[in-house]
């Protein structure tokens, strides 16, 4: 009996840690951690464009290759939202969109 348990409790430890790195593999292989940010110059270009764009605020975050342009800014507004910038190669903008979490936390 007892060598019996010590192969069950081999057998929930090594799913244990199985189960624990395929979760560590899936957490970091994707997400908001593979955006690259923009740096140098570019990011002095985009956060001109993108300030002059909303009117003024603070960028709080910037995206090459996003989804939809070749730049992303995130401005956040004086009253605290929070507005998308899409920039093209050349620094122009080619929309920009409240972010969608603006939406969730006024509904808080």
């Amino acid at each position: 009996m007892e060598r019996k348990g010590k192969w069950i409790v081999a057998g929930v430890v090594s799913a244990a840690l199985i189960g624990g790195g395929t979760g560590l593999a899936v957490a970091t292989a994707g997400g908001d951690d593979s955006e690259q940010p923009i740096t140098g110059s570019a990011l002095r270009s985009a956060s001109a464009a993108a300030l002059e764009h909303t009117g003024g605020g603070k960028v709080t975050d910037t995206e090459v290759g996003d989804e939809d342009g070749y730049y992303e800014v995130e401005v956040t507004l004086p009253d605290g939202k929070r507005t998308d910038v899409h920039l093209d190669k050349d620094f122009k903008v080619i929309g920009s969109m409240a972010d969608s979490e603006n939406e969730q936390n006024d509904e808080d």
